[in-house]
């Protein structure tokens, strides 16, 4: 008997302490701790307070994936802007952007997006990117990683402009009269890289820093002037070309100061019998460089010519005489 009791009591004292670690769970649905634990798996499961967890089991914290992604910006914010390289002077125009993404597995970058802005803003994915900005023929290039924050970059590019005009005795040629190529020279050879080709007077190339060789052509013969120039990051170089050439305008004529045939086909040469410029109608006109010169005039299977001369600035008719 005496074990007996022994017994119970001993299993009265394990029935206690079971029921002392499980009353905690236990609780009323009303209880403070109650509420408290089911706020807490109701914030983590809807992702309030900033959490990143979620309650996989009661007291077992675990990481719910879908969450983070949700938590986290999807995009960030990439703002660039270009300056000139030596004086950090901020590019306010003629710049193009272009950001090529750098994926994984692509055997060449994506284009992703493009702007022709000052200080364009690009809304990115996180990943690896190329920033390309060109200023007309000058450009730079930077790699840029982007992760779930905005960035922001500054290119530097060492450019300047040059403008091209011409004159003729002192007198400004018309920008729409002039063109002109831009050469760098390689080794002895002045023209041995051309740069931009048959660029209007009116316009500027935008260039990188160095020494440049430039050929302007005053119409569209042979008044054809070079010069050497040097362009510097930020500033614009002129060019000013002094051509030693005129316009003549070509007539066949009956008699001195006649009514001009129409349909007459015109050719000037040298002396040395070299084709300069060809031209067809009643008096087309043609720049030419200083000089001495044939003009050839086809009219009705009759063929008519004249010797003249060129000086500069001295713009006039040449009349060819029919039946001469």
């Amino acid at each position: 008997m005496k074990g007996f009791a022994v017994m119970r009591a001993l299993g009265v004292l394990i029935m206690a302490v079971v029921i002392g670690m499980i009353a905690p769970v236990l609780v009323a649905p009303d209880a403070p701790g109650a509420v408290q634990m089911a706020q807490a798996q109701t914030q983590a499961q809807s992702g309030e307070g900033g959490t990143r967890f979620m309650f996989e089991g009661l007291g077992q914290p675990g990481t719910d994936p879908t969450l983070q992604r949700q938590l986290l910006p999807q995009t960030g914010t990439m703002r660039l802007e270009a300056v000139f390289g030596q004086t950090n002077a901020p590019i306010a125009s003629g710049l193009i952007w272009r950001v090529f993404e750098d994926r994984f597995g692509e055997d060449r970058p994506v284009l992703v997006a493009r702007s022709d802005d000052p200080r364009p803003e690009f809304r990115l994915i996180p990943g690896n990117y190329i920033v390309h900005v060109s200023y007309g023929y000058a450009s730079a290039t930077r790699r840029i990683t982007m992760q779930w924050s905005d960035v922001a970059e500054v290119l530097r590019v060492s450019a300047g402009a040059l403008a091209v005009r011409g004159i003729v005795a002192d007198n400004p040629v018309e920008p729409a009269q002039i063109s002109y190529s831009v050469f760098v020279p390689v080794g002895e050879d002045q023209e041995g890289r051309l740069v931009a080709a048959n660029v209007r007077g009116d316009e500027m190339v935008r260039l990188p820093e160095g020494s440049y060789h430039v050929v302007s052509t005053f119409g569209e013969a042979n008044s054809i002037m070079r010069t050497d120039v040097d362009v510097e990051t930020g500033q614009v170089t002129e060019a000013t070309l002094n051509h030693r050439a005129a316009t003549v305008t070509l007539k066949l004529v009956g008699y001195a100061g006649g009514e001009a045939f129409a349909g007459t086909a015109f050719s000037v040469l040298t002396p040395g019998g070299d084709v300069v410029r060809e031209a067809i109608g009643a008096f087309p006109s043609v720049t030419l460089a200083e000089g001495d010169y044939v003009v050839i005039a086809r009219h009705d299977g009759a063929v008519y010519t004249r010797d003249f001369s060129v000086v500069t600035g001295l713009d006039r008719d040449i009349e060819v005489m029919a039946g001469q």
